[in-house]
């Protein structure tokens, strides 16, 4: 069984939505809420599997809430259910940790199976939003080094076999800026021991 809550200003749609669900064997519907406040409540009450929320909504919005509800009861699949189909909404949503974003001139058939979907692990999109712009974040993402230029620089000395001192020397900075450089180069590889850089470096061909 799907335990769902919904979350909408509009009672009518509340009672569509809810209308809808009620002859579905494998969901129950275990609260309704007219604002972010009052949802928060019921999650925290009923902990529902799935929750259907506007995103414009009275004393919390829908974007705050599924932050709210993310980080207290993390296995809670959240669905947007809104009118709007901009791209910092969509964003903010997704960042916020919503499974789903479905826009209200969706047929209700489609909250069906959007509540299915999420409850099984899935994602699901209206497929009237546009989200080519996940696709270029992840590209810009992929595209950004994970060492700053001085690490590397750093880095290449390190192949080459010298000393923090002798780095530092070249660099014309102070020692502990390069062992502080070293240490956040170990933390962002996940590397351990003394020598686990310069091996690092010779594998990466930092040495030239």
């Amino acid at each position: 069984m799907i335990t769902v809550a919904i979350a909408e200003d509009h009672q009518s749609l509340v009672d569509g939505i809810n209308l809808l669900l009620k002859y579905e064997d494998d969901i129950s519907v275990v609260g309704m809420a007219n604002d972010g406040e009052a949802l928060l409540e019921i999650v925290q009450k009923k902990q529902p599997q799935v929750v259907l929320t506007d995103i414009k909504m009275p004393k919390i919005d829908g974007i705050a809430a599924t932050k709210l509800i993310k980080k207290e009861f993390p296995e809670t699949k959240i669905i947007a259910f809104t009118m709007f189909n901009q791209r910092d909404a969509v964003s903010q949503m997704i960042a916020a940790g919503a499974s789903g974003y479905l826009l209200k001139n969706s047929p209700l058939e489609e909250v069906l199976n959007a509540i299915k979907s999420v409850a099984e692990g899935n994602t699901f999109f209206d497929s009237g939003i546009d989200l080519s712009f996940l696709d270029e974040a992840a590209e810009t993402t992929s595209k950004k080094p994970l060492l700053s230029k001085s690490e590397r620089e750093i880095l290449r000395y390190i192949g080459q076999g010298k000393s923090s001192s002798q780095i530092a020397n070249l660099r014309f900075t102070a020692v502990s800026t390069v062992e502080k450089h070293r240490k956040n180069m170990m933390h962002k590889l996940g590397l351990s021991g003394k020598n686990e850089l310069l091996r690092y470096a010779l594998e990466q061909k930092y040495d030239f």
